[in-house]
């Protein structure tokens, strides 16, 4: 029914019965239809922008360098770019999108649902590439992993700034990305299995983590989680990630994306001459505007982060427990909650971007709040940000797949292909 009609409806229904009793009825009916008009997880589009046969997906493996014994070919792998709806944390609607990775072939039989994570990602514009981490969504496709992989809010499709690194919204964009998909399944002839695996990898480790988080404290009777394996997230960004506020840092772009992308929702000020000291009050802002990179960002700040802030706001953030920016910080925080799930922790100690100890203390704090089965998982002792992300996917594609085969608390995998993975170190890293 179109929605004006809609509303007419609404209209002559009170214009009829204008009574007290009859209005509040009304407001309560009206309150139900908007809830369900804008309700989050509703497709608004979806388009196939790939399709490769088995054969094509090998050629793939071939060009890319992708070893087919470490990480197998069993079917062909159809790409879609999903629209859907959502809301922000206030209740507004918005529109939000993902990519759907799926298996060839599994038309009636039941296939395991993964959500992958990506990293942090300042330009608006998400094609589908095949390249980087939707690589590594095509790996898990080609073995018979349906997967999801949302855009954020903000991103791709999406509506509005990017609240990054916000814990909430990054869940939320999920939880409806996960609706609208299940909502999909005749269409996209796929049958999603009722469990779900979450990974993601740098901001996506983050994100991974938030929609575990959510999914357990929120809808946990609607969405079910088989495991979790959040990789290289900083989930401890007024502890652990801190420290590099005060330090030379490789990518000190992140800290004015998080206030940039903090601030339409925590508002902690109407113009960046409040908190920003010059020249960064007037040069930072235009470069969040969805068309630059994070290297431009990089290269308009000092080395030393915090070195954008006014002295007075800097000393408020270090002695004022009550500040917003880092009350905001330590509302995102995802580690300071039991998972009653397996959750694993991949990491590399030599990462130069999200320190190593974030996965020790959330391991720490949810061993201590009694989670059952949460493992550390170090992905190697001297890989730096970027080559971590190869094995840590690597490590929780086998420990998702121990899953497929029976294990209730999840395995390392196949002896013999962690055996090859250990003698390619190095030389996989180096081919990518």
């Amino acid at each position: 029914m179109h929605l004006l009609c809609r509303e007419s409806i609404f209209r002559n229904f009170v214009c009829m019965h204008n009574t007290p009793m009859n209005r509040i009825l009304f407001f309560a009916l009206f309150i139900l239809f908007s809830a369900r008009l804008f309700a989050g997880g509703e497709p608004l589009s979806v388009e196939q922008v790939v399709s490769m046969s088995k054969e094509e997906v090998v050629a793939y493996w071939k060009k890319n360098k992708i070893p087919r014994f470490i990480t197998p070919v069993n079917n062909g792998v159809d790409v879609m770019e999903l629209v859907y709806t959502s809301t922000l944390p206030n209740g507004t609607p918005v529109k939000a999108s993902g990519k759907i990775f799926i298996p060839r072939g599994h038309k009636k039989s039941e296939v395991p649902m993964m959500v992958y994570h990506h990293g942090t990602d300042m330009k608006k514009d998400r094609p589908v590439n095949l390249k980087g981490e939707q690589s590594l969504c095509m790996v898990f496709a080609a073995d018979g992993y349906l997967v999801l992989m949302p855009d954020y809010f903000g991103l791709g499709k999406g509506e509005g700034m990017h609240p990054y690194q916000h814990a909430e919204t990054e869940a939320q964009s999920t939880i409806d990305m996960i609706r609208a998909v299940r909502s999909l399944k005749e269409k996209l002839n796929i049958n999603p299995a009722e469990k779900v695996f979450l990974t993601g990898y740098s901001q996506g480790g983050h994100a991974a983590m938030s929609a575990h988080k959510f999914i357990s404290e929120r809808h946990a009777d609607e969405i079910k989680v088989w495991a979790s394996s959040p990789m290289s997230g900083a989930y401890d960004m007024t502890g652990a990630q801190r420290e590099v506020m005060y330090q030379e840092y490789s990518h000190p772009g992140y800290l004015p994306f998080l206030v940039f992308g903090y601030n339409p929702i925590y508002q902690f000020f109407e113009h960046p001459s409040e908190i920003f000291k010059s020249p960064y009050d007037t040069t930072l802002a235009p470069l969040f505007d969805g068309k630059n990179g994070m290297d431009k960002v990089n290269k308009a700040m000092p080395k030393v982060p915090k070195d954008i802030f006014k002295e007075e706001v800097l000393y408020a953030y270090e002695n004022d427990p009550e500040f917003p920016f880092k009350k905001a910080l330590e509302q995102n925080n995802v580690y300071n909650w039991t998972p009653r799930e397996p959750v694993m922790l991949c990491y590399c100690e030599a990462d130069e971007q999200v320190f190593y100890k974030n996965s020790l203390v959330a391991h720490k704090v949810m061993k201590e709040n009694g989670a059952p089965n949460v493992k550390l998982r170090s992905s190697g002792k001297k890989f730096n940000h970027g080559q971590c992300a190869i094995y840590a996917s690597v490590y929780t594609k086998y420990w998702f797949d121990s899953f497929r085969k029976g294990s209730k608390k999840g395995r390392k995998g196949d002896p013999m292909k962690l055996l090859v993975l250990e003698m390619f170190k190095g030389k996989l890293v180096k081919s990518r």
